[in-house]
């Protein structure tokens, strides 16, 4: 049964690198004016929706983000890696509870699709009525801002490394790991400080915008230029590659 529920846990993580795979290849491609869009992950549902076997490929899909909603809230729950359960290790458990909770949203956004629903609905609606309270913003602007300094932390303290069994990679593959974990997290941060910085402005000012991905592309966009967001968008491209790397070669302590 344990060996069930990694293949699980790991089609989930090789799912989420897959979207973000999507992500950073179509903003890409928008940045250099190939097609595509300034994306996030509703638009990443969107494109695969759009294609041939659209409505298999997004229940797969949607299989393969409640199975990385079970991954991150079993680590959160069964502490499967002995984090533990002092303060630094709660606020880690509870981000694994936020970051599931977040990915399951995104199965039942692809689940709609799959029966009809649409893409867009009262979830995001809600989600934008929520910012009209100045503390909610700033508490979710904050949440963001210390994702941000993670990612970058991940990024260049190598400490991504602990989540690969790297036994079983060659000398060049662990460096395309390195190199690709480095240039993901790096992207990553990056896409999600601009997120935190357009929370922060939404705080503060008298409107109420949803804040995603696509927003701080377009922000990356108007103040520096389509050449730096297709930069960044590579490198979100590097994060999905990462992730499906680690998707197998992961050790995943599940019983």
């Amino acid at each position: 049964m344990g060996n069930k529920k990694q293949n699980f846990a790991r089609f989930g993580v090789a799912t989420k690198g897959w979207v973000y795979f999507l992500i950073g290849a179509l903003t890409a491609f928008a940045a250099f004016g190939l097609g595509g869009q300034k994306s996030g992950s509703g638009n990443a549902l969107d494109f695969i929706s759009q294609q041939v076997f659209g409505k298999v490929l997004l229940l797969i899909t949607a299989v393969g983000l409640i199975g990385y909603v079970f991954w991150r809230w079993y680590q959160a729950f069964f502490d499967p890696k002995g984090v533990g359960s002092d303060f630094k290790a709660i606020v880690k458990r509870i981000s694994y509870f936020i970051s599931g909770a977040f990915y399951g949203f995104l199965a039942f956004s692809a689940s709609k699709q799959v029966l009809g629903s649409g893409s867009e609905g009262g979830g995001n609606s809600f989600l934008v009525k929520m910012l009209d309270y100045k503390a909610v913003a700033i508490i979710i602007g904050l949440a963001l801002l210390g994702k941000a300094i993670y990612e970058f932390y991940q990024a260049y303290s190598g400490k991504f490394r602990e989540e690969v069994d790297e036994a079983g990679l060659s000398q060049k593959s662990k460096q395309l790991v390195i190199h690709a974990a480095t240039i993901g997290f790096t992207a990553r941060g990056l896409v999600v400080g601009i997120m935190a910085f357009l929370m922060f402005r939404t705080a503060f000012s008298a409107s109420s915008e949803k804040v995603d991905k696509t927003q701080a592309f377009g922000f990356l966009q108007n103040e520096f230029g389509s050449i730096v967001m297709g930069i960044i968008a590579i490198g979100l491209i590097a994060y999905g590659v990462f992730m499906m790397i680690k998707a197998k070669y992961s050790s995943l302590s599940i019983d």
